[in-house]
């Protein structure tokens, strides 16, 4: 029964228990300041300086729910040690961010060496920011990068008009990978021979 209570009243008031030691009692108390936007500068501060990734990943995912954290943040965020810091930066990017955010995103959607489902979020983040300087990146990932990239490609790319949109739609969906022709088919529906 206390422990309901304590989570009570980190959910009430979150603010006193922001710097306490245990992160998971952090991570709770960040969760919470979505109800409470008057502490996302407390938020951002954690995102650059918790120790715990976990923390620093609910800060991103925090200001991302928000839509209002600061960009520079969340693309510092970008060069996190943790790639699921990295992962929920970028999805706040496309959350909160504009046409400021376009060339970091690419070059992650782009990195074959980075983290999958960082680039995973990179795309679906361009997707949602929809400037047409992403649309030949897409373009060219929904032809040659692995199978999850080439799936998340498909909604994105499905934001923007054109006949190349449409052609690499309905490749999508004869593609040989059966995740990427379902998206493909949920966009354009199935091809008739």
């Amino acid at each position: 029964m206390s422990q309901r209570l304590d989570l009570v009243q980190i959910l009430d008031n979150p603010e006193p228990v922001l710097a306490a030691a245990d992160p998971e009692v952090r991570r709770i108390a960040v969760g919470a300041i979505t109800n409470h936007p008057h502490l996302l500068p407390c938020a951002i501060e954690m995102l650059r300086n918790d120790p715990e990734p976990s923390v620093r990943r609910e800060c991103a995912e925090v200001a991302g729910r928000l839509g209002a954290a600061p960009v520079a943040a969340l693309e510092d965020a970008l060069g996190d040690p943790s790639p699921e810091v990295r992962e929920a930066a970028t999805t706040a990017l496309g959350e909160t961010a504009g046409p400021e955010s376009v060339a970091k995103l690419i070059a992650l959607a782009r990195d074959d060496e980075e983290d999958r489902l960082v680039r995973e979020a990179a795309v679906a983040s361009l997707g949602a920011i929809a400037d047409e300087r992403a649309r030949p990146v897409l373009l060219a990932l929904i032809e040659s990068a692995p199978p999850q990239i080439r799936r998340r490609c498909v909604p994105a790319l499905s934001v923007f008009d054109g006949k190349d949109i449409e052609k690499a739609l309905r490749a999508a969906a004869n593609d040989r990978n059966p995740m990427v022709r379902e998206a493909a088919e949920m966009v354009v529906g199935r091809q008739r021979d």
